[in-house]
């Protein structure tokens, strides 16, 4: 169980504040970035990048004793139609020969000097194959396969994955329509040691936290078994823009989503914001404001309903 450094504002020590808070509740850290594309593409080597900036988090988390799941994203995480935004402003995509080299040598160098315990190379691969252009996720495919086995070239250790969208795989982006499944993303990215969860069922029509079914998550392996980690997903507390998001039913979505994942014999269950965000101290874009409001604790980091719920499954014994 864990979650990532995001503050609720950027600084420093609100990054260490909210570490700090949430290690005491947790077994690892994440990290979870897309390339910075605008910096590899003037020419800085990846390795210098991710001594800035990863290096020193991993060594923090490491130091509260947690284990280290890293996940890098080569597309948009919040929009899954489009290149990464920096890529877009740029004119150029992931589609080039030339861009798929730079996030190979990103992702070797960020397993070479962090040696995470879990690496994940490629991220919501259904949504992307449903929303995307064919030649954008064929490339996903192409430096997501490539990348591990340049990482597995070098490191034996490392648990190489790749992640999947939940709602997406029970048919439900843009409505409520069949279950779909999971066997072309398993076909496509064969590399993967274990299946990457992204949930968010508040986004997919759900509006109420027990109407998820039981085999929410284990459906999607019971014909071929693997491994399922969740590493994003919740349910928004922010009431102003839903009746069907409050701190109650984020509070029950937390009791509900332990049930899933015993259900589904997961191996772990990570939410990338252990806090809530302020939207404009990132200069977060509209299209962010549903994800803003995921944290345990608040702006202030005061407790929210959801944080007892997590420290009671947190305290069962570990198998």
């Amino acid at each position: 169980m864990g979650f990532s450094s995001f503050p609720p504002r950027p600084t420093i020590p609100l990054v260490l504040q909210t570490i700090d808070m949430f290690a005491l509740r947790s077994e690892a850290g994440l990290i979870l970035t897309e390339p910075p594309w605008d910096s590899l593409l003037a020419g800085r080597p990846p390795d210098s990048l991710i001594l800035a900036n990863q290096v020193g988090l991993a060594n923090y988390f490491r130091g509260k004793g947690l284990r280290l799941v890293v996940s890098i994203d080569p597309t948009n995480g919040l929009d899954r139609s489009s290149d990464s935004a920096p890529l877009v402003a740029a004119g150029r995509s992931l589609t080039e020969p030339a861009i798929q080299a730079l996030y190979r040598e990103y992702v070797t160098a960020m397993d070479t000097l962090i040696h995470p315990d879990y690496l994940s190379v490629a991220s919501e691969t259904n949504l992307i194959r449903a929303a995307a252009p064919a030649s954008l996720y064929n490339a996903v495919v192409q430096v997501a396969n490539d990348a591990a086995a340049d990482v597995r070239a070098r490191d034996f250790k490392v648990k190489l994955f790749s992640t999947v969208q939940v709602e997406v795989a029970w048919g439900r982006l843009g409505g409520a329509g069949p279950y779909v499944g999971i066997a072309t993303d398993r076909a496509d990215f064969p590399f993967a040691q274990i299946l990457g969860l992204s949930s968010y069922p508040y986004l997919a029509g759900f509006t109420d936290p027990d109407s998820l079914p039981i085999d929410y998550y284990s459906r999607l392996i019971e014909t071929a078994p693997l491994p399922e980690m969740v590493i994003e997903g919740g349910w928004s507390s922010d009431s102003t823009t839903s009746p069907n998001w409050n701190v109650e039913k984020q509070r029950r979505y937390i009791a509900r989503e332990a049930d899933l994942l015993d259900r589904a014999s997961a191996i772990g269950w990570f939410q990338i914001t252990f806090t809530d965000l302020d939207a404009a101290a990132f200069g977060f874009p509209p299209s962010a404001a549903p994800f803003t409001s995921l944290g345990l604790v608040d702006l202030n980091l005061n407790p929210k309903p959801a944080l007892s719920e997590w420290d009671a499954v947190h305290a069962r014994p570990r198998r």
